[in-house]
């Protein structure tokens, strides 16, 4: 070639500008500054995460430990797990419904329904209590494909249909707990103790705690092996062991607290399991990524090839799942079914736990986690409430302004990523 000036290289001649930039992107996540860099550059764009949900827990629990130190204790903490796992995993089905754009009202009821005919097939009728949870998942699962099949057959909106059964599943809870209206379980039972009493012996909490970090490294290894392949950005060996080590340091700082009150409730370690396998579900497989393509713009996916009536299924029968799994813990906790279980504010907590912790309203983007983080925040307001002996309309009110916030905060993400074009 002749004529023109000669671009010096190192290697092989490049082709194409695309492959140049490729290059530069890999450059650019070289380091823990590039990682840092497209972490700012992500917020800029809309992509805040889990960042608003954490600036807010450090405010609550900073503004309730001036107010009362006992607030941060190890007990007190361990009692507020203790209340998180509950309604935790209620909010973990609607996090599957919200990702999918819809909404389930009956939650509450579900729950409620579940510990009631937990009781009653349990302790009146004498049935083996696993098999008795089992039924009761069952039928929560029955209930979640009932309002599949209103919503893909009959084209009936999921706000109503849920709200319908919202009546009609309370009505059940109170027919089959008849006039008594509760029933008291086996204070000596392993339901119970679960519920109550039993905690994860320390050398096996700080072994679990190890466990998050390790996965972090093994999977971000593994994937910056195939974007390097594919010549994709790819963060450096550094960046991922900064992360998993931070991780790993943070988690045994908090059991090893815990531990100096009664140590971690083995209800919560349940309810973050269910939260790690969820995650995996909607990160890391086919299905979860359906489920964000059918909450993103489901006559898209459908003309993708994506079995959005499967989909919508699989989000309903889970989300009631989940709610009548919820139910099972209530009562344990309480060591009772009765007709206030899933009454009150369980529904709109469960709801608003979701949301707070990250998952959109508008559908397409949420996270397993969020549900986690939400419910903390919320249990947090409510026994920081209690150690001052303030009325729990504040709860409300304080619950309700989180939450304001909240979806102020994703409409106001969402447009910044049209903006950026990263929707």
């Amino acid at each position: 070639m002749q004529g023109g000036p000669q671009r010096e290289t190192s290697g092989p001649p490049q082709s194409s500008t695309p492959l140049d930039r490729s290059d530069v992107r890999v450059k650019h996540a070289a380091g823990v500054g590039g990682a840092v860099s497209d972490f700012v550059e992500r917020v800029r764009s809309g992509d805040l995460g889990s960042l608003p949900v954490i600036a807010g827990l450090i405010i609550i629990w900073t503004v309730f430990t001036s107010l009362n130190p006992v607030f941060l204790s190890a007990n007190n903490l361990v009692n507020l797990l203790f209340d998180c796992s509950t309604v935790g995993v209620i909010s973990l089905g609607i996090v599957c419904v919200l990702m999918v754009g819809q909404i389930d009202l009956s939650v509450g009821s579900m729950s409620g329904f579940a510990s009631a005919l937990v009781g009653t097939l349990w302790v009146n009728q004498g049935w083996p209590v696993l098999l008795a949870i089992v039924a009761a998942i069952f039928v929560g699962a029955v209930v979640g494909a009932l309002y599949a099949l209103m919503l893909n057959r009959l084209g009936m909106p999921s706000f109503v249909a849920t709200l319908a059964g919202l009546l009609a599943i309370l009505g059940m809870q109170l027919y089959i707990l008849g006039a008594t209206g509760s029933i008291n379980l086996p204070y000596d039972s392993p339901m119970v103790n679960l519920g109550q009493l039993i905690i994860i012996p320390a050398a096996i909490s700080y072994l679990l705690a190890l466990v998050p970090g390790v996965v972090i490294l093994l999977l971000g290894l593994r994937t910056r092996k195939r974007r390097r392949a594919s010549n994709l950005s790819a963060p450096s060996v550094g960046s991922l062991l900064v992360r998993s080590v931070g991780i790993t340091v943070l988690l045994e700082i908090v059991v090893a607290y815990l531990n100096q009150g009664r140590g971690v409730p083995l209800m919560f370690g349940v309810f973050l399991g269910l939260a790690v396998a969820m995650d995996y579900a909607l990160t890391r497989t086919r299905w979860g990524r359906s489920m964000s393509a059918v909450g993103g713009n489901h006559e898209a996916a459908r003309r993708a090839g994506i079995n959005v009536s499967a989909i919508y299924t699989s989000a309903f029968v889970l989300c009631a799942s989940f709610a009548a799994l919820g139910g099972v813990l209530t009562a344990a906790r309480l060591a009772s079914a009765s007709q206030q279980a899933g009454s009150g504010d369980v529904n709109l907590n469960a709801i608003a736990a979701a949301v707070i912790g990250g998952t959109s309203l508008f559908g397409g983007r949420g996270s397993a986690y969020s549900a986690v983080l939400g419910i903390i925040v919320i249990q947090s307001i409510a026994s920081g409430l209690t150690l001052l002996n303030l009325s729990s309309s504040l709860r409300f009110m304080i619950t309700g302004a989180v939450l304001a916030i909240a979806v102020i905060v994703d409409s106001l993400a969402r447009q910044s990523r049209v903006s950026h074009g990263r929707a």
